[in-house]
């Protein structure tokens, strides 16, 4: 089993940069492949980013391909997701995900953070 705890959420003006930390505890990170999340509200909960365990392989929504990097240090138990441009249609909450595959599908995570809020003003 895995704890994660996201940071680094807050509020940018459009064009802003923020970079969001996920920090894991309990079986080491590097088990699982790591991904992001978020959710605006309203909304269903849809992938943002995700990366293979060594960090071989990244995969990105069309939404934020181009302005957001997702990476992971596992000696550190942390992942990353530097975001870049930022709009506001990119408000939302962003949760850290665990899982044993990278997919697109929420149902597919096995462990969720409680999410760290971004709110991206006009």
């Amino acid at each position: 089993q895995v704890h994660l705890v996201e940071s680094g959420g807050g509020l940018v003006q459009a064009g802003a940069s923020l970079r969001l930390s996920c920090a894991a505890s309990g079986r080491t990170m590097s088990s699982y492949v790591m991904s992001w999340f978020r959710q605006a509200p309203g909304e269903e909960r849809e992938f943002v980013a995700g990366i293979t365990r060594y960090g071989v392989s990244t995969y990105y929504a069309d939404s934020v391909k181009g302005r957001f990097t997702i990476s992971r240090d596992n000696d550190k138990n942390t992942q990353f997701l530097q975001m870049t441009g930022l709009k506001p249609e990119d408000a939302a909450v962003y949760y850290c995900a665990a899982g044993s595959y990278v997919s697109r599908d929420y149902g597919d995570v096995d462990y969720w953070g409680k999410g760290t809020l971004v709110t991206v003003s006009s």
